[in-house]
């Protein structure tokens, strides 16, 4: 039996186009796009950013956490607190050494942007970077 079939009985001369090739291709192309697909993770929380004039686009793959204004650790919309900086951190790197970003708001507490900070680089962290909006203009 080649490529087309025949429909019904042999005295009939119609001749259908087999559909199960056509459909494996389209499976295995959505089976490599979802394979292929990044997942970009944002922290869950709104947070307003300061601008700064040097800042560079990061790699997609890191560690993003947030501090809010009112003192917060977020990561992946839950509060985790100063405590849960340093597991998550080095649980995260045990799989691959990526970078952790923070996104502190700009009307956070320097002194727990510092603290974030020590945490991360106490978990293992050697590249701990801040969050910022370039200026418009």
């Amino acid at each position: 039996m080649g490529r087309f079939r025949s429909m019904g009985s042999e005295e009939n001369e119609d001749v259908g186009v087999d559909m199960s090739p056509l459909m494996d291709c389209v499976f295995i192309l959505l089976i490599f796009f979802i394979v292929t697909t990044t997942f970009v993770e944002e922290t869950g929380v709104e947070v307003d950013k300061p601008q700064a004039a040097s800042s560079v686009q990061l790699e997609k793959t890191s560690i993003l956490l947030a501090l809010t204004e009112k003192g917060e650790v977020v990561y992946g919309g839950q509060d985790i607190g100063m405590g849960g900086i340093q597991p998550l951190v080095r649980r995260m790197l045990q799989k691959e050494d990526v970078p952790v970003i923070i996104q502190a708001d700009a009307a956070s507490q320097s002194g727990l942007l510092v603290r974030v900070i020590d945490e991360a680089k106490l978990a293992g962290a050697t590249k701990v970077s801040l969050a910022a909006l370039k200026p418009k203009g």
